[in-house]
């Protein structure tokens, strides 16, 4: 081959691989463009994403409610898939009943399995509607909370529910479980 030939032949390689090269970056330039992933999160959005009520009462917002007030905000946004009473639509969706003692599998819910008051209101006010987490208000939580409560027999209909009377209830399973947290290994 000439040397004429190879200089022609280097040049339509180039020339074909920076055709091919740019080619590619504008297609991933353009997809980049197209996919717009959403937007940097602020603190303030960052801070009211991860809300934990814990055990001990941390975390508990301002708020109250009576399982009197609850009952509407259940019918409207929890019998769908708990049931009207809390018999709930599958196995997983019972909240009331229930027996740990039971000689078959038992059946966990709200009254026979969960240790603390302020999980239930952390588990509804995080994840529930199932439909819609975190939709609810403080307010509308104690009110479910109380209803709850009050459906398997652990609060009576008019209890106001506060982060204060709250950690003063006594589930029934609350000695059901072992604190492990601060035990260490070595």
């Amino acid at each position: 081959m000439s040397v004429r030939l190879q200089t022609f032949m280097s040049k339509k390689f180039i020339f074909l691989f920076l055709i091919i090269y740019l080619s590619f970056s504008s297609i991933v330039v353009n997809s980049q463009e197209r996919v717009r992933l959403g937007t940097p999160i602020t603190e303030s959005q960052l801070a009211e994403f991860d809300l934990i009520a814990e055990p001990d009462g941390t975390g508990l917002p301002d708020g109250s409610g009576t399982a009197k007030q609850g009952k509407s905000v259940y019918d409207i946004n929890c019998a769908v898939c708990h049931g009207p009473d809390g018999e709930g639509t599958s196995g997983n969706t019972v909240i009331v009943g229930g027996d740990m003692q039971s000689e078959g599998p038992p059946l966990r819910t709200v009254g026979s399995y969960w240790p603390y008051a302020s999980t239930v209101f952390d588990f509804i006010r995080r994840a529930m509607p199932a439909t819609a987490p975190k939709s609810l208000t403080n307010e509308q939580v104690y009110q479910v909370t109380a209803y709850v409560l009050f459906m398997n027999g652990i609060i009576s209909e008019d209890a106001e529910l506060n982060a204060r009377t709250l950690l003063s209830i006594e589930m029934p399973n609350a000695k059901g479980f072992i604190d492990r947290s601060n035990i260490h290994s070595n």
